[in-house]
């Protein structure tokens, strides 16, 4: 009796093509749609705490480098475009629409108000080397600095209060802050430049902030000062 021959069929195979066209096409979107975050103008390396808490997206943060120089920065990208042109309108300073885009991007800045252009201008690596002695902070004769401290407060608490206010006509939960205030200072900094800015900050009637320290073991975590 003969033996009847079973064929035997080839592996099964995989088709990896629609796996791997995937993968360019998320690779292509993220990098289409990324935004990429400027270097910050100055290195301030802050002293150490224990301190674990985080600073909510609302912050407004002076920092202050080794030679005293304060910077400033807001986070709220829509609050810092709208206190440039309070800038722009006090202190009679132009800016384009351009450099208003731009600097709605920049984490921070240390420069007076009409040089400001220029270093908007200016590649990341010219901001590093731009000649400058802070934002300037006499509270007589060129209170630039309480300037924007003043103006950031007033967009960004505004802000908070028309997104709290769209979130209850919709009948959604709001869990936004209103405005905080942060200091950074570098570890070497000499005291005065720190209490000017404290100074600063206490003529404004802010007595409650957050100063910026480096966690021990890394990373930045602010510190709550009343």
């Amino acid at each position: 009796m003969s033996k009847v021959k079973v064929s035997k069929g080839g592996a099964p195979s995989l088709d990896m093509t629609p796996m791997v066209d995937l993968a360019f096409l998320l690779v292509t979107f993220f990098m289409l749609t990324a935004s990429f975050r400027m270097a910050e103008p100055v290195t301030v390396d802050p002293p150490s705490s224990h301190a674990d808490k985080t600073l909510p997206d609302n912050t407004i943060l002076v920092s202050i480098d080794h030679d005293g120089r304060p910077f400033f920065g807001v986070s709220n990208a829509e609050a810092k475009v709208a206190t440039l042109m309070k800038m722009s309108g006090k202190y009679k300073v132009s800016f384009s629409e351009a450099q208003i885009k731009k600097f709605g991007g920049m984490s921070s800045f240390g420069v007076d108000i009409k040089n400001l252009p220029k270093y908007i201008d200016a590649s990341e690596g010219e901001r590093q080397k731009f000649k400058t002695q802070g934002v300037p902070n006499d509270s007589l004769r060129d209170p630039q600095l309480s300037d924007w401290i003043r103006f950031a407060a007033q967009e960004t608490n505004g802000i908070y209060i028309r997104e709290r206010d769209k979130a209850k006509e919709q009948g959604k939960d709001f869990v936004g802050e209103k405005v905080r205030y942060a200091i950074k200072a570098d570890a070497t900094t000499k005291y005065i430049s720190v209490k000017s800015v404290l100074k600063t900050f206490t003529d404004m009637k802010i007595y409650r902030f957050n100063l910026i320290t480096s966690l021990e073991g890394g990373g930045s975590k602010p510190t709550e000062t009343k």
